[in-house]
This record gives C-alpha cells, sequence and structure tokens, in this order.
C-alpha cells in the first residue's frame, strides 16, 4: 500500500514514521524543499520529532505542490498532515490534481482538528468536511483523530484512533493503512462528531491549563472536563452529530489526554495565561500551532447561532480577546446561576 503524507510537522512525520515502520511504502512530503533534504539526509525532523529517527524505508520529499503530482499517480491514499488554515487550499489542489492523474477514487483524509477561521465572504468557520463540500466535493474524504501525542505515535507507544468517514471504502482504506501491533484503529461513520470532539477538545484543554497554572485544583479539573465535554456534545448534537460519539476515543478520550498531558500545545497556552501572558505572547513562546487558539471564537460562533449554551467556551473566548484576565474568568464561571446537571 502506497500512502502519501503532506505535512512534515510533528503529527505528519509521525504517522508516516508509524506507517513505513509496519512496512507501507509511504512518501512523507513538506512544504519546504530545504527542510525536506535537511529530513532526508539526517533521518531526522530537527524542529519537529528531533528524537525520533525517521525508518529508512520513509521517502521524504518537498516544495511547490505541482512537484507532488507525479508521486500521486501511484498513491493508494492521501493524508493531509497540516495546520486547519491550509486545508482548504490542499483539498482544492488536490480535487484537480487526482482525477488529472488518474487517481480520482483515491481516499483523501485530513488530521487537523478544529474550525478553520470564516472565509471574507463567510457568516462563521467551517469544519473539515464542510470545507470539503465546498471545494472538493467530489473527493472521497475522511478525518484520522482520536487521543493521541505525536512523540508517543512514532516512538512506537500504544495508541487508539479512530478512521471517521461516510463512506466504507475510505474507512477500510486508513485501517489497512495504520492498523498494527502499537496503533489500533477503530473505524466509525459518524465524521461530524468526530470532528466537533477533536475542534471542541483543544478550546476546553486551554481552560483546563489555566485551571491547573492557577492552582485551582482536581476538583476544579475534574469539573471543568466534566462540564466541557457536556458543552462538546451539545454543540455537536446541534450539528448532526450522535451524542455516544463523545463517549469514545475522539471525545472524551481525546478531552481527557489534551487537557491533562503536558505534551498538549493547547493546555500549555492555558498555562502560560495562568502566568498572566497575553494570547499572542503564549502562542509565541510555544512555538507551534494550538488550534485551540484559532477555533475558540467560531466554537462560540457557531454555538450562539444554534442557541447552545457554551459558558466555559465563552470564557476562553473572553481570554483570548483580553475581555477578562485569568481570574476573572474563573469568577465568571463560578458565578453562574444554580442549575440541574
Amino acid at each position: 500500500m502506497r500512502i502519501t503524507v503532506i505535512g512534515a510537522g510533528a503529527w505528519g512525520t509521525a504517522l508516516a514514521v508509524a506507517a513505513a515502520q509496519a512496512g507501507r511504502d509511504v512518501l512523507l512530503w513538506a512544504r519546504d524543499a530545504a527542510q525536506a533534504e535537511a529530513m532526508a539526509r539526517a533521518r531526522v525532523n530537527a524542529r519537529y520529532l528531533p528524537e525520533v529517527t525517521l525508518p529508512p524505508a520513509l521517502r521524504v520529499a518537498g516544495g511547490e505542490p505541482a512537484g507532488l503530482q507525479v508521486a500521486l499517480s501511484g498513491t493508494d491514499l492521501v493524508v493531509i498532515g497540516t495546520p486547519m488554515a491550509a486545508l482548504r487550499p490542499w483539498l482544492a489542489w488536490l480535487a484537480q490534481a487526482l482525477p488529472a492523474c488518474g487517481r480520482a477514487e483515491v481516499p483523501v483524509v485530513w488530521l487537523c482538528k478544529g474550525f478553520e477561521r470564516a472565509q471574507p465572504d463567510a457568516e462563521y468557520g467551517l469544519l473539515g468536511h464542510e470545507v470539503a463540500q465546498q471545494v472538493a466535493p467530489a473527493l472521497r474524504v475522511g478525518v484520522f483523530s482520536g487521543p493521541s501525542f505525536a512523540r508517543e505515535v512514532a516512538q512506537g507507544l500504544p495508541t487508539a484512533l479512530v478512521a471517521a468517514s461516510a463512506e466504507p471504502a475510505v474507512r477500510a482504506a486508513l485501517v489497512a493503512a495504520f492498523h498494527g501491533p502499537a496503533l489500533r484503529v477503530y473505524a466509525n461513520d459518524d465524521m461530524i462528531g468526530v470532528e466537533v470532539g477533536g475542534a471542541v477538545k483543544n478550546v476546553l484543554a486551554i481552560a483546563t491549563g489555566l485551571c491547573d497554572g492557577l492552582r485551582l485544583g482536581h476538583n476544579a479539573r475534574a469539573a471543568l472536563i466534566t462540564r466541557g465535554l457536556a458543552e462538546m456534545t451539545r454543540l455537536g448534537v446541534a450539528l448532526g452529530a450522535r451524542a455516544e460519539t463523545f463517549m469514545g476515543l475522539t471525545g472524551l478520550g481525546d478531552l481527557v489526554l489534551t487537557a491533562t498531558g503536558d505534551l498538549s500545545r493547547n493546555r500549555q497556552v492555558g498555562l502560560r495565561l495562568a502566568e498572566g501572558l497575553g494570547a499572542e505572547a503564549a502562542v509565541h513562546t510555544l512555538g507551534h500551532v494550538a488550534e485551540g487558539v484559532y477555533s475558540a471564537r467560531t466554537v462560540a460562533q457557531r454555538a450562539r447561532r444554534l442557541g447552545v449554551d457554551m459558558p466555559i467556551t465563552e470564557a476562553v473566548v473572553s481570554l483570548l480577546d483580553g475581555a477578562l484576565d485569568a481570574r476573572g474568568a474563573v469568577e465568571r464561571l463560578m458565578g453562574r446561576d444554580p442549575k440541574a446537571e
């Protein structure tokens, strides 16, 4: 099986490593040709996964998308491992490139978790499957998600992920590509639920990082995660997801990992906000993309339009916008009127 992974960040590299170690034929495509050359020569992604050696069988290349056209002619699966902001242009390009090389039926899946920023002519930002419906409706698409840190996947530590798509063939392709001794892949047809879980958990991880940074205790953390899961489920169901999806790997599982694991970028943003840094400074010191920072406003916006109550998300947005400081965000949440669970 031939797999093309677009995007040589931590997550794209980790999955490419995992698939290559499992005997798949994998090409990892970097945006920067110089970065790709350095990775191919040194056999390490020095910027994102410096502690992981790239398998000898993993091919690395990069540059402008046009240079990828030849490789696509023999691929069986395309995995987009870029941040959410790059999903739209890559889907639009693949919608033209795959049919041009006779691979129109090849599944295209993405790893990014979040809502994209609203386009200039749009009222709100979209989830990945909504972006695909706009710019690449003929592609066979899916999302690969679940509780996972890139470093642990690349190191071969046990991980469980979810292959989500409305099309059985796409789910089957993901299972065939990545299921193995260290990586267990579950199939799910609730693509909306999987994507909502992946997007909202990043926002809630910022809130949990803030909670822990302020040393509010384990009781507060447990309450925040539990009520955050309720928020996530309400929004997902309003958008058409199944409630039970949020009790699985891409809901509760990913939320617990991202909210409590110190490898979580979004949790690290919350910890830095608790120290008094502003949102821009917190992201700058992190040095990596934290999707929750960019998705929080869209999550809140979609919730308001649907009449879904998401107080934790609203508090995070106020904090990121500078309308509240860390203590003020906590006081707002604790000062809400009593209600039934």
